[in-house]
């Protein structure tokens, strides 16, 4: 049985779609029928092309997914799912069922065409880290190594828990850091936000009167309104330029050379450099202690572990540890040669693979450093309110200064 998209009508004209498991296209519409059901379109879901007859269709949900290498799906979805396969399969269900039963609770018709079609190749003889494959964009090289290893260990459901534990803690590792970053941001946004509105609408009307005296102002007064003026008849060229900036760079971020340097400076970058190695260092050790303990042997792990590294630089240095682990050398002296982990992960991995529990000193080290990004995270956020609030008053005192001393030197004259 295969996975089905359906777009049908229902009783009362309205278009329904979904997504049904069936023998053929024939079953499915036979399926729909009994549902009261009226069918416009069936389609394998794991067909790669549309045909001619249905191009001026909407697609539903999922209909391309093993074509075009699965959906995308987000790390709250695939902890979501694998939360409940691991349950399931802890539980005693056969591993179709445990597909099936996830595949009925899914409400994204995405989520649930992929499982039936994940089930689908299961039926046909695949194992089920081959049938994810299938769709890596929704299950990355970690996700199937682990899952392989689990399968080959005969762990799966425990292996499955634990990729739920790592994927539900990367998420809330990431949620805390948006959330951290966000206040800044968007304190500094509404920050500029009111500046411009400042320079651009009210500092005219303010200034205009000072024209009028034909008295020499002070410096500070001939900045502020040169700088409104800038303001209001070229800021949206500038807006606009900065905007092609940011995509300009972005672009020629795109090439290996120019991001390998680009990374390399932001790690040399004082404060946001240690947080970003920090949190590298982290996510590395995490991985590789999770791959380890799961079974995966070590030069697949460290070839999985480089790859789930943001940074260029961090993730070449990666690379080369694994390719020194293959020629003969010992994790901790590779680390400690590439000079880019924290001296406590070395040292960890030192005792790790001197006492034979290299998987649980790395999962210790990573959650020591996980606690240090909380800190780093925590002094970043620490000083950067102050700054903030103390960049305002600056530009808040600059206008008024610039529009009293004006005034108090038109006061002044008249009084003398």
């Amino acid at each position: 049985m295969g996975a089905y998209s359906y777009q049908a009508l229902d009783a009362n004209g309205k278009t329904v779609k979904g997504v049904l498991e069936g023998d053929s296209e024939r079953h499915v519409r036979s399926l729909l029928r009994q549902r009261q059901l009226k069918p416009v379109d069936v389609r394998s879901s794991s067909q790669k092309r549309r045909s001619a007859a249905g191009a001026a269709a909407q697609a539903p949900a999922g209909r391309r997914l093993f074509g075009s290498g699965g959906p995308k799906l987000n790390h709250k979805d695939i902890a979501l799912v694998t939360r409940q396969l691991a349950s399931l399969l802890q539980s005693g269900l056969p591993l179709d069922e445990v597909l099936q039963a996830a595949a009925t609770q899914s409400r994204k018709p995405t989520i649930k065409s992929l499982l039936l079609q994940v089930r689908a190749r299961v039926l046909e003889g695949l194992s089920l880290a081959q049938a994810m494959s299938e769709a890596p964009k929704a299950f990355n090289t970690l996700y199937r190594a682990m899952v392989k290893a689990g399968e080959s260990a005969g762990f799966l459901g425990p292996v499955l828990e634990q990729l739920a534990e790592y994927t539900e803690s990367s998420q809330e590792t990431r949620q805390k850091i948006q959330m951290a970053m966000m206040y800044p941001v968007v304190l500094l946004c509404v920050s500029m936000g009111v500046v411009m509105a400042l320079m651009a609408f009210v500092v005219p009307k303010l200034t205009g009167m000072f024209a009028q005296t034909k008295q020499k102002l002070p410096l500070i007064t001939e900045i502020l309104i040169g700088t409104s003026d800038f303001i209001v008849n070229y800021g949206l060229f500038v807006l606009i330029g900065l905007i092609g900036a940011v995509i300009l760079f972005k672009q020629l971020l795109k090439a290996p050379e120019r991001q390998l340097r680009w990374h390399r400076l932001l790690l040399k970058m004082p404060l946001f450099g240690g947080f970003i190695r920090t949190s590298e260092a982290a996510r590395y050790a995490n991985t590789l202690g999770l791959l380890v303990k799961s079974g995966v042997p070590l030069l697949e792990a460290l070839r999985i572990a480089s790859q789930v590294l943001a940074n260029r630089h961090i993730q070449e240095a990666a690379k080369a540890v694994a390719v020194s682990v293959q020629e003969g050398t010992s994790l901790n002296k590779a680390m400690d040669q590439v000079d880019e982990f924290p001296p406590l992960i070395v040292q960890m991995v030192a005792s790790g693979e001197a006492n034979g529990q290299l998987a649980d000193q790395l999962l210790h080290a990573a959650r020591n450093q996980e606690r240090e990004l909380s800190f780093t995270l925590g002094t970043m956020m620490g000083l950067m309110e102050p700054a903030m609030i103390l960049f305002m008053a600056g530009i808040v005192f600059f206008i008024v200064m610039a529009i009293m001393l004006p005034i108090f030197q038109m006061n002044q004259m008249v009084g003398g």
